[in-house]
């Protein structure tokens, strides 16, 4: 049986929406391409054709779309595919099924995303690695809003977090991260809540380090509440961002109070951090 592949392209600031969406609408993965594109699966045309009419009447914002056949294969595992070790910084991220292999110099995260978001492959994730591997201190506490696969969370505390509370508001994500931390047994020093930020970060706060991977829209509507869940002094990291966005949000960043003062970039996803006035 020959399945279908939909590509769907839209707003950087629908897109996080979206993706969640298809991923319960369709009960498959969702690729998330460093250009942005969200790949969805259909077990056939029609299927793919009334996919495409949903996503026209549910947006608002102009949708590009296109259909086309793939090979057969068991999407519940095809995000597998393509996932190979990286090194970002200290860090090296492997998926479990392949040899971890000998790097003695490097903080290994073993990693399955499954179907949450996560898995090192999107610039957006490496962005934030890069400035949490540069930023944090031996004994931080770490809060992670948008924690999806558990990534961020996880590799807080191998990088020498005293602990980290990963928030997120897909149910189905943190049996997902819960598992990746079992895998890295760090499971005693990580916390993931379903839920919204806005409400429960204050609450698991003062943080150290807080850090939001979220879209740039999410990333401004969370800023009070980021501040209120850090300590005077606190850093907070934001990633999820696309590079034309920058300069845009460092003016939000100033006008809230808090003060920019390290960022990267990494396939054309923007990241920065900033720190909460004393």
């Amino acid at each position: 049986m020959s399945w279908w592949a939909i590509d769907v392209r839209t707003g950087a600031e629908e897109r996080d929406q979206l993706g969640a969406w298809l991923v319960t609408r369709t009960g498959q993965a969702v690729e998330e391409r460093d250009d942005g594109t969200l790949v969805a699966f259909a077990p056939d045309e029609a299927s793919a054709e009334n996919l495409i009419a949903e996503l026209s009447r549910r947006t608002v914002t102009p949708l590009e779309t296109r259909r086309r056949s793939v090979e057969a294969a068991d999407w519940s595992t095809e995000w597998r595919r393509g996932l190979a070790a990286r090194r970002v910084g200290r860090l090296r991220l492997v998926p479990s099924w392949l040899a971890e292999g000998s790097e003695p110099d490097a903080v290994t995260v073993v990693l399955d995303p499954e179907t949450a978001f996560g898995s090192g492959e999107h610039g957006s994730t490496r962005a934030a690695l890069r400035l949490m591997d540069q930023l944090l201190v031996s004994g931080d506490r770490v809060v992670d809003l948008g924690s999806g696969s558990g990534i961020l969370t996880i590799a807080a505390v191998k990088l020498g977090a005293a602990s980290a509370i990963g928030i997120e508001v897909d149910p189905e994500a943190n049996p997902v991260a819960l598992r990746n931390a079992v895998r890295n047994r760090v499971a005693g020093r990580v916390e993931f809540l379903d839920g919204d930020a806005a409400a429960l970060a204050p609450l698991v706060g003062p943080a150290d380090l807080l850090v939001s991977n979220i879209l740039r829209t999410t990333n401004t509507a969370l800023l009070p509440t980021i501040g209120a869940a850090l300590r005077q002094g606190g850093i907070a990291i934001f990633s999820g961002m696309e590079q034309p966005e920058a300069d845009q949000f460092r003016r939000t960043l100033g006008h809230s109070g808090f003060n920019p003062f390290q960022e990267t970039s990494d396939s054309g996803w923007w990241a920065v951090a900033a720190e909460r006035p004393e």
